[in-house]
Parts: C-alpha cells; structure tokens; sequence
C-alpha cells in the first residue's frame, strides 16, 4: 500500500508540474503587433502558433484616418515584433512608435515590391474618365513570381482565427490634438499593394524572414506556413485572371474609393472613383458629375459600393446615372471573421466574385 500511495503521490506531483508549465509555455509565444487587418491576417498565417498577433486596426477600421489611442501605444511597447504595411499607409504610426518607445523591430512588409507612383486624385483621365497610371500592362508580366512560387504545402492546418486581437479599442480617443492632419498624408507611392496578389507573396516572404531574423528557433515552421501560403495565393492569383479574363471587353469598374491601381496593374481591370487613394478627401461635384458620365458614355451596367466609404456617394451617382449597386467592395481592411471578407483570400475572392456578378454578360 505504501509503494501504491508513493507511486500516486508522484503522479499528482508530475500533474501539477505539468500544468504549472501551461502558463510558462503560453508567455513564450511572440508578440507581435500588426497596424490593420489585412496585414494581421497575413503575419497569422505565417507565424502561425509561435505567434500571438494584436492588430491596432481591426476589421472594418480605417487606416488612413485612424487615431491611435494610449492603449495602442502600451500595445507597441509590450510587442516584440511590430508590422506595418509601409508606404506611407499608416501615417500615424511613427508618431506612435515614438511615444510608445519600443525597442521591437519594426517590419515593412511592403519593402521591394514594385511600387506604383501616387498621383493624386484629379490627374488627367482617359476616356473612361481615369487616369491610366503611366504603366504599360504588357511589360508587367502578370507573372509576379518574385522567386517564391517554388513552394507547395498544404496550409489548412494554419489558418487561425487569432481570437486574442484586440479590435474594439473602446479606449481610443480620437480628439488627440497631437494627431495632425499630416499623420494620414500618402506619400510618393500608392500604398494600396496588396490588392496585387503578386505583392502579398512578397509580403509573405518579408515577414517570413524578419520572424526568422526575430526567432531562430521558429524557422522551419515560418518556412513551411510562407510556402503553404504562397502556394495558395497562387492559386488565387489564377482565380482572379480566370474571371477577370471572362469579364465583357472594356469592363469598367466604378466604385467609392482609388484603392485599386495595382488590381489594375495586375489584371488589366480598370477602375474608376469619385475619391483618391486617401479616404480621408471628400469627392467634388465635378467629380460625381464626371463619373455619371463615364456610366452613360459607357454603358456600365452596375457600380459598386466599397467598405470604408459613406454609401450615400456611390447610391447618389448611381440613381443619377440610373443603374444599380451591385454590392459592397472590400479594399483596406477584411470585415470580421464571419462576414464577406474574413481573410485576405477571401476578401480578393468576395470582390472578384461580386464583379464578376455585376459586370458579367
């Protein structure tokens, strides 16, 4: 008996070690803060569960006009790696980095793409009424392998729902008067690049690399879910250039907001909008008079509303132009997980679908 009471006590010893542990093994997992939804979903899938990642901006948030809280700041300073889109996306984020005084990296992921030159809203406009880049769509390619198609893992076991982001902020107060109009200024390039899938594989590799550089230890497995990743945002880059291929020749799509020129650097869909590439500018009458007649000049058989902008601007050009509103665009930031646009494939699946549907013969 006293052998048997030994041989409990020992057991129950090794239990209450073993979930003593639980805690210890959670805190090691990285921190690591990303700016908007987009890019959170994207650093998930790559660092899978060696990461916890809390995103500043979270579904249907805006980024171009987000004021950060004191909150976003201790969330900055308690992080061990910090992602941002880069190119002047998130014009706050400097300013918070500053305050916040963290020492974690901070990671670009839209570093060594092919950046396309902002414009502005307003330039000059061809006969569709928008401007058509200065880009020779033959000499792009469309191939966007960027030396990392060469992967093929089956990515299903990574696809986390990372339910620790933090998306309400209900502490953020956004009458900061340290927070100037300049913080959500564009810089020399649009900074919309990941509306390219092409681009979002170089993402995938910056970050892959940078969560390498951060946690050694973590390698093999940032490999893998990069290269399980990459493999499916190659069969999503087919998808699109399938439907976009089966689209009426000299589609046209019109919506709320300029956030698609590397859309149309990709895949020859042009797109046309009342605002420029900042949600941040109000459209002109001349504007909406402008694309009301694009509509009519061209036969366009529907418009399309996009997430981030007041409905009422494209409802207006659409009843004056007398077509309907074909649905709902998802352009800077995903919805929440059980809506349209839950992740960053299925947002780029939602909105070529809904084109398809709105625009096809």
């Amino acid at each position: 008996m006293l052998h048997r009471r030994n041989i409990i006590t020992l057991l129950a010893g090794t239990m209450l070690v073993g979930a003593s542990s639980i805690p210890a093994l959670a805190q090691e997992r990285i921190q690591a803060v990303a700016t908007f939804s987009i890019i959170g979903d994207i650093v998930g899938k790559v660092g899978g569960e060696r990461l916890d990642v809390t995103t500043l901006v979270g579904p249907d948030g805006d980024g171009h006009v987000y004021s950060p809280s004191p909150a976003d700041a201790r969330r900055l300073a308690e992080g061990d790696i910090v992602f941002t889109n880069g190119l002047l996306y998130e014009g706050w984020i400097d300013r918070l980095i500053a305050s916040s005084g963290t020492q974690a990296p901070v990671v670009a992921v839209a570093d060594n793409i092919d950046a396309i030159p902002d414009g502005g809203h307003g330039d000059a406009h061809d006969d569709h009424g928008h401007d058509d880049h200065g880009h020779d769509h033959d000499d792009h390619g469309h191939d966007h392998d960027h030396d990392h198609d060469d992967h093929g893992h089956d990515h299903d076991d990574h696809d986390h729902g990372h339910d620790d982001h933090d998306h309400g902020h209900d502490d953020h107060d956004h009458g900061h008067d340290d927070h100037g109009h300049d913080d959500h200024v564009h810089g020399e390039f649009d900074p919309h690049a990941w509306q390219d899938v092409g681009n979002v594989k170089v993402y995938v590799a910056n970050i892959r690399d940078a969560l390498i550089a951060h946690d050694p230890d973590g390698a093999e497995l940032y490999s893998s879910n990069a290269e399980a990743y990459i493999t499916e945002l190659a069969a999503l880059d087919a998808e699109i250039r399938e439907a976009v291929a089966a689209l009426p020749e000299g589609a046209l799509v019109i919506t709320s907001h300029d956030a698609f020129r590397y859309f149309t650097h990709a895949y020859d869909l042009e797109f046309d909008a009342p605002l420029g590439t900042s949600t941040e500018v109000e459209a002109t009458a001349r504007d909406v008079a402008r694309l009301i007649g694009t509509i009519r000049a061209n036969d366009i058989r529907a418009v399309f509303a996009e997430s981030l902008t007041d409905a009422r601007l494209i409802e207006q050009i659409a009843r004056e132009a007398g077509v309907p509103v074909a649905g709902t665009l998802y352009s800077d930031a995903l919805s929440p997980p059980d809506g349209p646009a839950g992740t960053y494939i299925d947002m780029m699946r939602h909105n070529i679908s809904l084109i398809s549907e709105g625009l096809g013969s």
